[in-house]
């Protein structure tokens, strides 16, 4: 592992503190008691959150540890995750509340209220049925940000299938690799959607990724269909007998389905994120704990008051906060909601602002990556509408700094709005660390303290606690109810991933630092995973993707700070012979090496900066010192040289990257 006090350089010593207001706090979900309660008696403070949920048998036990690191909570209850996110509302006399105000990139809206999401689920859930889908099996998702990602979520869910939703900007090389291992009897997927002012194909991709191809020598053989929305009316070849239109399959069924009730334990999705291997993990949530995680918090970090509020995730449903808090935690505590499929400039800078302003947006849930975007847009495009309808303010993603946190208070948040800093994972499925509004005092740019119910604490290399005012992992040291049960098919990866780097302890793979209050700074990765927009990404698979092309003999990648992004891909490579005849070379590879990334893996993983370097820093046993090429990327003084078999490399590395080669 990489040592922690190693970033600790560059943490900001902040002194201002912000106090809840008095105003706020009167009327706030959260008090100072629910840390009391949760001291006090922990399962229990978790028994009556998990009973908010409607369970159709209620359980006995909460939680069965017997086989750790793999828990069981709630196991002899059952319940549905659709019949809690949606049916409950209907029975119980909201079924006219608004569900989603979706915003179409071209500007196409649509109001749908809990009843009209009751009736699509239904619908939905008689369609996958009719397809062959049910109890157990796995659906991969891979449509844009429009209702039917939703709709399809929550079916799934209603009839016991497990979903995997796939980010629609990942290619079709990846799509296959989740596909395959899940093994997926069905995928749904669009025509395509809308990014930018243009049309984003995503019927082709689906296609390339079932057929065989020079990395799958035989066609996908576990999916039966591919069931498609028809979104921007594009062109799409057909595949007879196993491509079916959403509006024939799914639209003309009754409105009539009863859920399927399954086991807390049974499994509700697979979600893939990056592994240091290079092959995707697919992390897998179970029904009960997971909803019981997603809701809880979100009623509480957010301060939700659904007859009131208007909120809105900024993320997207391919992403495990989209997963949280768009679809499971806010439907089930019935939220009013904002779904957005378009981009924060398309067609103009202000697009949020003038949607915050449009629907009365009071709780807005974004990443650094964006409010330091608007940062660099300037105020004058914020000032133009009228946000004083925001109450709340969330991040989430990557650590925020504190000049963003300010700049967010102040510019959007108008010096009254509650910032919620969030620190959690896709593996943990809910938040872990963050203030409480209305309770918390915060500090720009930390992230406070664990909510209720969840023990954290900062450890060194030999898992001892740290003292106050320094740094090191972060880990998790009790279980919790949305923790993730494993990787897909494989234990042993989950446990030699997750608790074998401290005894006991969920090791999260990100630095932090306690300051001298106690209070939590989160530092990032400390391994080689990068965040890159608040998205996963690890070096490994972006290497395995550049040494695929022809031209590169060898690869090392590195995550470089970036002020807009948190960090940005560099990547260092080594070219056969035949490309350096090619004309402008440097430029010429960088480029071409950039949309093969960009092929292989999606756009996310596009490195920033490629330099063409003659020799990489190895050590003698032929190890690549990635710290090193960090310190360069980073313009950091480089570090120890003394282990590399040849120490002139970095020099020449160095000025290469000084004179802009490849970038």
């Amino acid at each position: 592992m990489v040592d922690a006090a190693h970033t600790l350089e560059n943490l900001h010593t902040e002194t201002r503190s912000f106090r809840p207001q008095a105003s706020f706090a009167a009327h706030a979900n959260a008090t100072a008691y629910e840390y009391k309660k949760a001291g006090v008696d922990r399962l229990e403070y978790w028994r009556e959150a998990a009973l908010r949920l409607a369970w159709h048998e209620t359980f006995t036990e909460i939680l069965d540890w017997s086989d750790a690191p793999v828990a069981r909570w709630f196991h002899d209850g059952t319940l549905n995750a659709c019949d809690n996110a949606v049916d409950r509302h209907v029975r119980e006399g909201r079924g006219d509340r608004v569900a989603f105000h979706f915003v179409g990139e071209p500007g196409d809206t649509q109001t749908l209220t809990y009843s009209d999401m009751h009736e699509r689920v239904q619908k939905a859930a008689r369609g996958l049925e009719s397809l062959g889908v049910g109890k157990g099996d796995r659906v991969a998702i891979y449509l844009p940000q429009i209702p039917e990602a939703v709709v399809a979520m929550l079916a799934c869910a209603r009839v016991g299938a497990i979903h995997s939703v796939v980010f629609g900007g990942f290619s079709a090389e990846s799509l296959r690799q989740r596909i395959d291992d899940a093994e997926a009897k069905l995928v749904i997927t669009a025509d395509g959607g809308n990014r930018r002012g243009e049309h984003l194909a995503l019927k082709p991709l689906v296609d390339e990724a079932l057929a065989a191809s020079e990395h799958h020598p035989e066609p996908c053989a576990s999916v039966d269909h591919v069931l498609v929305v028809r979104r921007t009316g594009q062109k799409t070849e057909w595949f007879s007998g196993r491509d079916v239109w959403w509006h024939d399959a799914v639209d003309p069924q009754p409105a009539e389905h009863e859920p399927v009730w399954v086991e807390a334990e049974h499994p509700l999705f697979i979600l893939y994120t990056s592994g240091t291997t290079g092959t995707p993990k697919g992390l897998f949530h179970t029904t009960g704990g997971y909803l019981t995680g997603a809701a809880h918090t979100h009623r509480l970090v957010f301060d939700l008051k659904p007859e009131t509020d208007v909120y809105w995730c900024t993320a997207d449903v391919g992403w495990i906060t989209g997963h949280s808090y768009i679809v499971y935690g806010p439907m089930i505590n019935g939220a009013t909601q904002v779904l957005y499929e378009g981009t924060p400039n398309t067609p103009h800078e202000g697009r949020w602002w003038e949607i915050v302003q449009e629907y009365g947006v009071t709780i807005l849930y974004t990443a650094p990556t964006a409010i330091r975007t608007f940062m660099k847009w300037g105020e004058a495009t914020p000032a133009r509408y009228d946000l004083r309808s925001l109450r709340l303010l969330g991040s989430v993603g990557e650590p925020i700094n504190p000049e963003a946190w300010m700049w967010y208070r102040r510019v959007i948040g108008g010096n009254k709005c509650p910032i919620v800093d969030t620190w959690w994972q896709t593996e943990t499925g809910a938040i872990m660390i963050s203030p409480l509004p209305g309770v918390t005092a915060t500090k720009p740019g930390s992230a406070m303290t664990a909510v209720p119910g969840v023990e954290v604490d900062v450890v060194d290399d030999a898992g001892r606690p740290v003292a106050n005012g320094e740094g090191g992992y972060l880990v998790i040291t009790e279980p919790w109810p949305s923790m993730l049960r494993g990787i897909w098919g494989n234990r042993l990866r989950y446990v030699s991933t997750y608790w074998n780097h401290f005894d006991g302890l969920y090791f999260a793979g990100d630095g932090a630092k306690k300051d001298v209050d106690g209070d939590l700074w989160l530092l990032g990765r400390v391994d080689d995973v990068m965040n890159v927009s608040g998205h996963r990404l690890t070096t490994t698979e972006i290497e395995h993707a550049l040494v695929s092309h022809p031209w590169v003999a060898e690869a090392a990648v590195v995550g470089a700070k970036d002020e807009v992004t948190g960090q940005a891909v560099v990547a260092f490579v080594i070219v056969r012979g035949d490309a350096h005849d090619i004309p402008d070379a440097g430029e010429e590879i960088a480029a071409t090496l950039r949309k093969h990334v960009r092929k292989q893996i999606g756009a996310l993983a596009k490195p920033r900066t490629i330099l063409v370097v003659s020799e990489l820093p190895k050590t003698r046993s032929g190890k690549i010192m990635r710290r090193l090429l960090r310190d360069v990327a980073e313009n950091r003084e480089v570090g120890d040289v003394t282990t590399l078999a040849d120490s002139s490399v970095m020099t020449a590395i160095r000025v290469g990257l000084e004179a802009g080669t490849g970038d």
